[in-house]
């Protein structure tokens, strides 16, 4: 997590002045609960809200942890300094470290996933419009890297949005399986503090207790929702390949906004680089590294290790923190995407014809000639392109096998652009409704 790659707005959950307090707000209201049940005064539960609008002194309790090394006995400590040694005794009364831990990891998880979703907002709406601004602008498909058969550049962006959209509702899941907290004490069995406690320490913080949590929160959720920014991540990537496969000089179909005053190279003067899709790319391998960690922290000692923990510290930041601006970034390089169809129609144009070459196996079949018989006329025709540079048209009407099942008027109306792109309105009618 390093500036470079940082959004204000998620570094600041990730702040150890936000992790305090959102501590804070956790033992004040378990305070409260515990008061309405008559386990401690009420008086003490209200002298512990004094603190609600303190900022809390990171480098003091830094300080305290150097003697105690234990942060949440640290943070404990400070609390007492600010409210009175005798006023905050009952705090935390009957509950466990982790209960504050891993009922605050979600919160940030949380809030982070709510950052994520509008991210996601942004960038959805970038695809959506670029599809609909190029739906019918026609590009050649690609299998293998090879020359394909035509489809449009808003079929290309329909489908990113369409990955993208399936990755938003597995994030709100993703979401869902982390809105979990646990004030249930030592190991889990409620047997220091009542049930009713986290049920209203949940509520106040909008979160759904955990059915059942040990001496911490199942770290199955976790794993859940690391491997959910993980195939988010990936999903970015795979549009970033995309662009910068357009991007490449033989290709140019497309390239990413070069702004004023912006050079490519320190060598070559001439240089416009893909190097926001390219920084995508190594940003994505980032935020999947966190996966495999977020998984093997599934598996605990019994009711509970720490194992997990040094994990979460870095995984929990680094990688919220880096999606976030990986999909603002690609949110952007899609709104300033420079398009070129004319240099998409050269491409398709430049093995004269051979794009269509399915066309004409498909009628040469049903005009009664044999599969195999078939696909060896126009594959040999086929061949001559690629091989001499011939036009494959021209061929096809040279070719007295060919029209001997085949009309010059039906050989040329295989060439029909509008063949490809009859279904389009289908098509995006699925993706984005009627």
């Amino acid at each position: 997590m390093i500036p470079r790659y940082s959004r204000p707005e998620m570094t600041a959950i990730w702040e150890p002045a936000t992790k305090f307090r959102i501590w804070f707000e956790i033992e004040a209201h378990a305070c409260d609960a515990q008061a309405a049940l008559g386990v401690i005064p009420k008086a003490n539960a209200e002298a512990v809200w004094r603190a609600r609008d303190v900022e809390f002194d990171v480098a003091r309790i830094d300080e305290i942890e150097a003697v105690t090394k234990h942060d949440v006995i640290a943070f404990l400590t400070h609390l007492a300094e600010i409210v009175g040694a005798d006023e905050a005794r009952f705090v935390h009364q009957g509950m466990t470290s982790s209960d504050v831990l891993d009922t605050t990891f979600n919160i940030q998880l949380v809030r982070a996933a709510d950052i994520l979703l509008a991210d996601m907002d942004r960038l959805l709406a970038a695809l959506k419009a670029r599809a609909m601004e190029h739906k019918m602008t026609v590009r050649i498909g690609r299998s293998h890297g090879i020359h394909a058969e035509p489809v449009t550049m808003g079929l290309t962006f329909a489908r990113f949005y369409a990955e993208m959209d399936r990755n938003r509702e597995r994030l709100v899941r993703a979401r869902e399986e982390v809105a979990t907290g646990a004030i249930s004490g030592a190991v889990g069995t409620f047997a220091n503090i009542d049930p009713a406690v986290e049920a209203h320490v949940c509520e106040k913080l909008g979160l759904t207790p955990e059915p059942i949590s040990t001496q911490v929160i199942p770290r199955d959720r976790h794993a859940m929702f690391f491997a959910t920014l993980g195939v988010i991540a990936s999903s970015i990537e795979n549009v970033s390949i995309e662009i910068r496969h357009m991007q490449r000089t033989e290709v140019l179909e497309a390239e990413e906004f070069f702004s004023k005053g912006q050079k490519g190279s320190s060598a070559m003067p001439h240089k416009r680089n893909p190097v926001l899709t390219e920084n995508l790319t190594g940003l994505a391998r980032l935020v999947r590294m966190s996966v495999i960690p977020a998984m093997e922290n599934v598996a605990l000692w019994h009711e509970r290790d720490i194992s997990h923990s040094s994990v979460e510290r870095m995984i929990g930041p680094d990688a919220t923190v880096t999606l976030d601006f990986a999909l603002n970034r690609l949110a952007g390089v899609i709104e300033k995407l420079v398009i070129y169809p004319d240099a998409m129609i050269a491409n398709m144009e430049k093995f004269r014809g051979l794009v269509h070459s399915q066309r004409v196996l498909l009628a040469l079949t049903q005009a009664g000639v044999s599969r195999e018989d078939a696909y060896r006329l126009v594959q040999r025709n086929a061949m001559k392109v690629w091989e001499e540079g011939k036009d494959f048209r021209e061929e096809l009407l040279a070719d007295p096998e060919v029209t001997a099942a085949l009309s010059p008027a039906q050989i040329e109306e295989k060439f029909d652009l509008g063949y490809h792109t009859k279904h389009v309105d289908t098509i995006f009618a699925r993706v984005f409704g009627a």
